[in-house]
């Protein structure tokens, strides 16, 4: 199968194309990036050939691209992409408007091409074991959620809004959020959140709190957050407490760690050692293209994700309750 990659902008590209250098049934045929310089490095690296224009990559012959830009620029790639016949994996928000998520879905389907959303959180061990438990019924009817996902601020177009579409309380609820729908098999109606930048001084949201209500009556609350220094063990977290009538159990997607000592600045770092959950995200793509079939994260599943993550912004700025 082959791939084109569609910018390094967001690092998860590099974590993604070493994943698809470990298959041989895989071959990265170019990789487009309108940062000349990055993009050349990309290509170096990867052994493949640099485009500096998206329509002469998508013009190639490849089957899928892999969509790792600025937020905002999301929806042009992927109109781009399924008009050209190619399937889509993009990297999550899917976009940075509700309507542009609607239109890049719509879009897709129209063309009869695939559009998997990026959430690897959902291939994590841990995350798998817990998701089996409750489809088991070992925690009997679930009650609530207590969920998290604090990291390191990473600066550049993540912190510029026009790019971003939002700070961290975008950039980190739509996992968690993912994840709430899959076990639970429901929608949020409801979100109250307070959002503001508190541990750093940017113009852009670096932390939010927010409590959210299923369609069902469950509850749950979510803390996202740029609070991790650059001097902290490691990245950051993302767990997810579910409470249910016969058992509470917790996971934690990072939690397969070691710790390492030296006498570097960072005296302390939890090196992970977990299965990689990116790789088994593109596993999955790769999977769902060779096999026609609906990609196990859809493009409705970034779009609902979204709708939660901007409603937090609202419920902060109106202070009040929104619905869904």
């Amino acid at each position: 199968m082959k791939i084109g990659m569609m910018s390094f902008a967001h690092m998860h590209a590099y974590s993604y194309a070493d994943s698809l250098m470990k298959m041989s049934n895989v071959e990265i045929v170019g990789i487009y990036d309108d940062n000349e310089e990055r993009g050349k490095k990309a290509a170096d690296t990867y052994k493949t050939a640099y485009f500096s224009d998206q329509d002469a990559l998508l013009a190639s012959e490849i089957d899928a691209v892999i969509i790792c830009s600025e937020n905002n620029r999301h929806k042009e790639m992927t109109l781009k992409a399924a008009q050209a016949k190619k399937h889509i994996l993009c990297e999550k928000p899917i976009a940075t408007t509700v309507e542009d998520a609607k239109e890049m879905i719509s879009v897709c389907e129209e063309e009869g091409v695939l559009l998997q959303t990026a959430f690897p959180v959902r291939f994590s061990a841990p995350i798998l074991q817990l998701k089996k438990m409750i489809d088991d019924g070992e925690l009997g009817e679930i009650v609530a959620f207590r969920t998290t996902n604090r990291g390191q601020n990473p600066g550049g177009w993540f912190i510029d809004e026009e790019q971003s579409g939002g700070g961290a309380v975008l950039d980190h609820t739509v996992h968690m959020v993912d994840i709430m729908r899959w076990y639970l098999g429901e929608e949020i109606t409801e979100v109250h959140a307070y959002v503001d930048s508190y541990f750093h001084s940017i113009d852009i949201d670096d932390a939010g709190i927010l409590t959210m209500e299923f369609g069902n009556g469950v509850i749950a609350s979510h803390d996202a957050s740029w609070s991790r220094f650059s001097e902290y063990p490691m990245w950051g977290d993302v767990t997810i407490e579910v409470i249910g009538t016969n058992r509470t159990v917790k996971a934690d997607a990072f939690k397969e760690h070691f710790r390492l000592y030296t006498n570097d600045q960072k005296s302390l770092s939890h090196v992970f050692h977990g299965n990689d959950m990116d790789y088994g995200l593109i596993k999955d793509f790769i999977d769902c293209i060779e096999k026609k079939r609906e990609p196990t994260i859809t493009g409705f599943d970034g779009l609902k994700a979204l709708e939660v993550a901007l409603a937090a912004y609202k419920s902060s700025q109106e202070r009040k309750t929104v619905r869904l």
